[in-house]
């Protein structure tokens, strides 16, 4: 788009559009970016502590109708879902100035983007009617980098941890090399060299520190990672953005404890933890946060919304529930479906409605919301959109929801048929709306149905294999797809598109296969620990067992409850299933007379730094001692790689990036390749 240039009075400032500013002065631009609604953005450029409309205006831009006021308007001012590049001006070094942001609807939309020179220095994003931001004329230093996030997940489960981070240049100067260090409870400090970076001005960099850190046992740690030593020079800008502390919670592994389940000579109790007493209602779906808690979703009515039960310390003695609504469930929560969980703490929904706002358009999809106590449920302020922390729009009537990690979920969508990708990425915060960010992948083709909008398709991810298991009700079977496999083309125009999003694809040549395609009638809920999948048939309440060793899987065992109705089923962190009967509205913990361990555990492959390093690995894998016999597979269990001489190395520069699990000797690892 062509720049806009504007002549201002020079008391103000100086304007040259094509020259240098003078000496004590830097241009200035500002990119302003457009929501769906671009008539309703007025804003004005002020030095700072300026009133809107004041003498001391130097810019004004977007519709004047909507003005200081925010008067709600339907036309003129900017065109919508476009980026008007505003200035320059020739601003004074030093000195501080106000973008003043007014939305004609109240909700806010319009981006900011501050070029200080060169540089995109500052971007705000409005998400009310009424806000000012603060810049500063000041260039970028020559060496700053900042630690942005600890990306390491704040649940993991005991092995060998990888500490992730994401860090920000935001000096002027690319960044070839540093340090990066972290500290465990404020212990030893374990520091390696990164080099050969290449990371330019103004941009991020994810980085896995090169040393995993093995915790001595389960509990809650303080992680403190930084950076030091930038392209070998001791001295960084801003020292203070150079680290950050975590808190990272250690877990034991989920015990597969499904031959409990599957064993003729068992018997088993039924034990109810909440019901209608709890304010249960209509359950479709639960699922446990990281830290252990249950959480249910009520289905409610689309006016109303759903909301949500929590249970704290499940089928103990101090078990205690509260019961929970947003103050907008009747959009973010309507008619939910399905509730899954991240690493994070993070929980999505489905939404099972055609339009969020309940005027016969196709306006809905999943929402990410905080399970923060002080968040979740909470009025975030005037002018915002209750508690949700995102929500993007592309998947009406979405009969089930699952995790894949941090803000990134999997949706079965029964408008369109398909599988699609939910990537939510950083978050716009309590009750915002700001969508721009999300990125979505669709998987078409695979001749999907619902049975109808009231029984669930649910979806769960086995994130070690990389296989997506889900619920394909109408055709009475079940699927799973390569999460790893396919070719992402640009969606095609035909795709319900509601909203400007980062990126939306298609995608093509992906592998996908049915599991299951007899002896289910309607099939809902589903979870998977091992090779084993459990689904639940809500037309007569069985709950089912297969072996996915092999493909059609193999039914391994099915407890028959006799109570139609069960849809969502989960594998609790000791490994017992608990499910939720929409009809009888209660939850349902199942114990099995004897408790008896799967003889293949998953959790014996640990990362073992005791044996093999370094992990993750690019080329050559270390032994701490001489083995005699190594043996390396790939997720799904295929012998890749067998070497059975004394060896204190071996060659894995061959190997594709992913994970693998390794044998040394009898002692069962896995590594990371890439």
């Amino acid at each position: 788009m062509k720049k806009l240039y504007f002549t201002l009075g020079l008391s103000m400032l100086s304007f040259f559009a094509f020259a240098q500013c003078p000496t004590g002065q830097t241009e200035v631009t500002i990119d302003v970016g457009a929501d769906n609604y671009g008539y309703e953005i007025y804003w004005e450029l002020a030095p700072t502590g300026s009133n809107c409309g004041s003498t001391a205006i130097l810019f004004s831009g977007g519709s004047s109708a909507v003005g200081c006021n925010a008067n709600n308007v339907n036309s003129g001012g900017y065109s919508s879902n476009t980026v008007i590049y505003e200035g320059p001006w020739c601003l004074t070094d030093g000195a501080s100035y106000d973008i003043i942001s007014r939305d004609g609807y109240g909700d806010g939309g319009a981006n900011f983007v501050t070029n200080i020179g060169s540089w995109p220095m500052y971007t705000f994003s409005a998400v009310s009617g009424s806000e000012t931001f603060t810049f500063s004329v000041v260039p970028p230093a020559a060496i700053d980098g900042a630690m942005l996030e600890i990306k390491t997940p704040s649940y993991v489960k005991v092995g060998n941890i990888n500490l992730e981070a994401k860090i920000k240049n935001l000096g002027s100067n690319t960044i070839n090399s540093m340090d990066v260090s972290y500290t465990i409870n404020g212990g030893n400090t374990v520091t390696q060299n990164l080099f050969g970076l290449n990371i330019y001005a103004l941009t991020s960099y994810d980085f896995i520190h090169p040393t995993t850190w093995v915790p001595a046992s389960t509990g809650a740690y303080s992680v403190e990672l930084w950076i030091s030593n930038i392209n070998g020079q001791g001295v960084d800008a801003v020292p203070s953005n150079d680290n950050l502390v975590k808190t990272i919670n250690i877990k034991d592994p989920i015990p597969n404890i499904i031959p409990s389940y599957t064993s003729i000579n068992n018997t088993f109790t039924y034990e109810v933890i909440v019901n209608s007493i709890n304010q249960i209602d209509q359950p479709r779906d639960l699922d446990f946060h990281p830290n252990g808690d249950l959480w249910i979703t009520n289905t409610g009515t689309e006016n109303s919304g759903g909301s949500t039960v929590k249970v704290i310390n499940p089928a103990m003695a101090s078990q205690s529930s509260l019961w929970e609504q947003d103050g907008n469930a009747w959009h973010f929560m309507s008619l939910p479906s399905a509730i899954a969980f991240s690493d994070n703490g993070n929980f999505a929904t489905s939404t099972s409605v055609l339009d969020a706002n309940h005027g016969g358009n196709q306006f809905t999809g999943p929402t990410l919301w905080s399970s923060d106590p002080l968040i979740y449920a909470k009025d975030a302020g005037p002018g915002t959109n209750g508690s949700h922390l995102d929500m993007l729009h592309a998947s009406p009537y979405s009969m089930g929801i699952a995790s894949e990690k941090d803000n990134i979920f999997w949706v079965y969508d029964d408008y369109s048929n398909d599988i699609v990708r939910y990537d939510f990425a950083a978050d716009h915060g309590p009750g915002n709306s700001d969508h721009d960010d999300g990125e979505l992948i669709r998987y078409q083709g695979m001749g999907l149905s619902a049975i109808n909008h009231d029984i669930v398709n649910h979806l769960v991810l086995d994130g070690e294999k990389k296989w997506l298991y889900f619920v394909d009700g109408g055709n009475q079977r079940i699927l799973r797809l390569d999460i790893t496999t396919g070719t992402a083309t640009n969606a095609p125009s035909s795709f319900l598109q509601q909203e400007t999003l980062a990126s939306y694809q298609k995608m093509t040549g992906f592998a996908w296969e049915e599991v299951v395609i007899t002896g289910l009638v309607e099939p809902a809920g589903i979870d998977i620990i091992g090779n084993s999948l459990v689904v639940t048939d809500h037309s007569n309440g069985d709950i089912v067992f297969y072996n996915v060793n092999s493909i059609p899987a193999l039914e391994i065992g099915r407890i028959q409850t006799n109570e139609p109705g069960i849809m969502g089923a989960v594998i609790g962190p000791n490994g017992k299933l608990w499910y939720a009967n929409a009809n009888l509205n209660k939850v349902v913990k199942i114990e099995p007379s004897t408790v008896i361990i799967s003889d293949v555990e998953e959790s014996q492959f640990v990362l073992n730094v005791n044996r093999i390093f370094p992990n993750p690995v690019l080329n050559t894998l270390n032994f701490t001692s001489t083995a005699n016999f190594v043996e390396i597979f790939d997720l799904n269990g295929k012998l890749i790689l067998t070497v059975n001489n004394n060896a204190n190395t071996i060659d894995v520069s061959m190997l594709e990036e992913g994970v693998y699990f390794i044998d040394v000797d009898g002692i069962k690892s896995k590594f990371i390749k890439y």
